[in-house]
């Protein structure tokens, strides 16, 4: 039986408490930067207002 090379390693780091994994170049905020202490902030983008929420389940959900 023939050992398979270690792969290489990945350009992505893990990011435990999410789950997901993110590109090193992007970057990362913490969403009580974002809140706060509240559970709701409005992001303007291109003139446009979205609404950045945590639900009663504790996910995130932005919406116009």
């Amino acid at each position: 039986m023939i050992a398979s090379p270690e792969p290489a390693p990945s350009p992505v780091r893990s990011s435990r408490e999410a789950g997901v994994e993110t590109p090193a170049t992007v970057p990362t905020v913490e969403v009580t930067a974002i809140l706060g202490a509240g559970r709701e902030a409005v992001i303007l983008h291109k003139g446009e207002r979205y609404r950045l929420r945590v639900t009663a389940n504790d996910k995130l959900i932005l919406t116009k």
